[in-house]
């Protein structure tokens, strides 16, 4: 029994959500029983505001950097809170101050993220001084802004200690929540390698496509993290392991990323072998491995050596070989493409199987990171000057929520002036950059609202008062941040009831149910109509732009890889950027294909059309991905000048293709010069240059099938 409280104990240690919700719990308990013990309960509701409100503003710093953003958001925090209540009684500046300083705050998180989380965490502290000014115990003009200040530090102290005294945590549980990924987007592949037919591949690589995009998400917060934490020194110690683990995990995503042959090929093919059954069943081994190195970051223990994966490929290449001693072996070119497929799948356990990371490369290009943020004042504001056009879904999302917020403002004053401040809460919560998130988060809020409006109601008929009150307030707010991630239904429902506590401290529990709803019903209107109406950012509109932003980055990626057969492989910064880019393009075309999903009909330009396109697309990224997991340099001057012309001409290809797309013309077909490079591979006299030049015509073909469909989508 100790033995599994203690195993339980270090799973709930090792979560994601435990270090924030710790947090939120002293933060929130120890405002309560101060405000309780002191006599000054009509002080607690804008304190736990406050201390909510810089939560939210929270960034996974390391301390030195979590102290200046903390002082910025204090900052923040204090000029809206004193703008607020010095306005608040002039409702004329009010209206005018109001959407221009939403959409400055909107336009601020241009320059990073960091700035973009404090901006909005800034709106809403906004609202939550309306909120506290509004209520009969507001007392002089300056003591609600210093007591949502006061939350504010309060928290932000408990989170910079935190941070001091586990400075690695955030960046081991982010790199657990990446090698999780990982596993998903294994076992996605291993799928594919299924030796059945019937099987619809192309929707298992639309399903891969969104894993992957998972990936790309992971891999892009771990390395904010590490740039954080090494800034311009030398990365040392467990920083320096960690480092070394993120390189890992961008070169094994670049291996599983890897399309070596069409799968339906291989399946044709290779039916009758046992093959494919062994790359499944590898690939499923090492999706495991990579569950065990989470599990072991989480836990900080040593992950459990997988002895069966070595075993798994020895199996492999033994099957391989028997394939080749068959009467009738498949194709060679076929034979090449699984050979290829079987040293990548065998160096993904080979690098799985260390223990240790190993040691830094010690050229300096091959451990720097790019650093995203703004090095200066200027950089930051260029950033936002590029933003400043309609073009930009930033741009229109800021006047959209600026003016919604404008018009539930003069809603409030009309129609429900008494608690109307949660109109335009709701409105800031629910109105969202793109349709379908909005509509999203607007049926969880009002499903969430209603379920904790009516745990609120039953709370408080079954003991209308007491101090144990304070305890499940506490608990209520440390559910909301659990939840608010991933269960947003359950958030709300939790921050909803948290709301009725509070009131109910200072009497006006009851009081605030039906506005609550009211103003959730009217404030989730608003945010609906100007989604709908106010420039609305129809995904379909900006499809082909990101489209040709994908296609371009493929051929930058393709270019870095086609240096490398000249030059040998090495996975310098530019590289590492090229190849970064082009997933982040390809993650971005599917955030927005499924947000266009969630359009209405007519916004959307061919639901079937749009899913064959994203499946077409992660399969030409994995068949760049199969060249810069096999690169490496070609001995031979005259095929390594083949094969430099070979990767020119496809390159050329790809960029013709994108400027085509941004410019709205129709692209030229590659066939000719595919059929230009099939009897260059078979001239070719080493396996190496044969692959290259054959994965060059797989890129070929793939660039004109994206084309062929691209020109088969219906007009925006």
């Amino acid at each position: 029994m100790p033995t599994s409280l203690t195993h339980r104990w270090r799973r709930l240690r090792g979560s994601d959500r435990y270090a924030e919700c710790v947090r939120v719990l002293l933060a929130l308990g120890g405002a309560a029983a101060w405000s309780y013990g002191s006599g000054r309960i009509n002080d607690v509701v804008s304190i736990l505001l406050g201390v909510i409100a810089c939560a939210l503003a929270e960034t996974e710093d390391h301390w030195r950097n979590r102290l200046t953003t903390l002082l910025l958001t204090l900052a923040c925090f204090a000029i809206s809170a004193f703008s607020v209540q010095w306005l608040f009684h002039y409702p004329v500046l009010f209206a005018i101050g109001l959407p221009l300083s939403t959409f400055a705050l909107v336009m601020l998180g241009a320059a990073s993220e960091r700035y973009a989380t404090v901006a909005g965490a800034t709106l809403l502290l906004a609202v939550y001084t309306m909120i506290g000014t509004d209520q009969a115990h507001a007392g002089p003009w300056w003591y609600q802004p210093l007591l949502l200040l006061a939350g504010a530090a309060w928290y932000g102290v408990l989170s910079l200690l935190w941070s001091i005294l586990a400075p690695q945590q955030a960046l081991r549980l982010s790199l657990a929540r990446l090698f999780d990924a990982l596993a998903d987007y294994l076992e996605g592949k291993a799928a594919l390698f299924t030796p059945v037919h019937g099987v619809d591949r192309e929707a298992m690589q639309w399903s891969l496509a969104m894993q992957n995009e998972r990936v790309v998400d992971a891999l892009n917060d771990t390395r904010l993290m590490l740039v954080d934490r090494i800034g311009a020194r030398r990365p040392r110690g467990a920083t320096a392991t960690r480092l070394q683990m993120y390189f890992l995990a961008q070169d094994i995503h670049e291996r599983i990323s890897s399309a070596h042959y069409p799968y339906d090929a291989l399946v044709d093919a290779l039916f009758h072998s046992d093959v494919l059954f062994r790359c499944e069943h590898l690939l499923r081994l090492e999706a495991g491995t990579c569950r065990q190195r989470a599990s072991a970051l989480r836990l900080q223990t040593r992950p459990a050596a997988n002895i069966l994966s070595e075993a798994t490929v020895q199996d492999l290449h033994g099957a391989l070989a028997a394939l080749r001693e068959q009467p009738h072996p498949p194709a060679a070119h076929l034979l090449r493409a699984l050979d290829a497929l079987i040293r990548n799948v065998a160096a993904i356990q080979q690098q799985l199987a260390n223990d240790t990371p190993g040691e830094l490369p010690g050229n300096r290009q091959e451990r720097v990171l790019q650093n995203p943020e703004p090095q200066t004042w200027r950089d930051a504001w260029e950033r936002i000057r590029m933003q400043l056009t309609p073009r930009s879904f930033r741009f229109r999302h800021a006047l959209r929520l600026g003016l919604a917020l404008l018009v539930g403002y003069a809603v409030l004053h009309a129609v429900h002036p008494t608690h109307g401040y949660w109109i335009l809460l709701t409105t800031l919560l629910v109105c969202q950059p793109s349709y379908g998130a909005t509509r999203r988060r607007l049926a969880q809020r009002v499903a969430g609202t209603i379920a904790g409006l009516v745990l609120g109601w039953a709370t408080l008929r079954l003991a209308p008062f007491g101090p144990w009150q304070m305890l499940l307030m506490v608990l209520s707010g440390v559910v909301f941040f659990a939840t608010r991630l991933r269960r947003y239904t359950t958030a709300t429902a939790a921050i909803t009831l948290f709301v009725v506590l509070c009131f109910n401290q200072v009497g006006s529990g009851y009081d605030v149910m039906w506005p609550r709803l009211l103003d959730t019903l009217i404030g989730t209107a608003i945010a609906a109509l100007a989604m709908r109406f106010v420039l609305p950012d129809w995904q379909g509109r900006r499809f082909d732009d990101v489209l040709a932003d994908m296609v371009r980055s493929d051929a930058r990626y393709l270019e870095q890889i086609m240096r490398q057969y000249g030059s040998g492989r090495r996975d310098d910064l530019d590289y590492r950027i090229a190849r970064r880019d082009a997933h982040n393009a390809n993650a971005m075309l599917s955030t927005v294909l499924a947000n266009m999903l969630r359009e209405p009909g007519r916004h959307r330009r061919g639901t079937e059309t749009l899913l064959r396109f994203l499946s077409a697309a992660h399969t030409l990224l994995g068949q760049l991905s199969a060249l810069g997991a096999n690169r490496e340099a070609i001995a031979s001057p005259a095929a390594r000048d083949a094969v430099a012309r070979a990767g020119k001409v496809a390159v050329d290809a790809l960029a013709q293709f994108g400027d085509a797309l941004a410019n709205g013309l129709t692209a030229q077909t590659a066939t000719d010069d595919a059929a230009w490079l099939e009897p260059l591979a078979a001239q070719a006299t080493d396996d190496t240059t044969r692959l290259v030049l054959g994965q060059l015509m797989q890129v070929l073909v793939q660039r004109d099938l994206l084309a062929e469909l691209a020109d088969a989508l219906e007009p925006a």
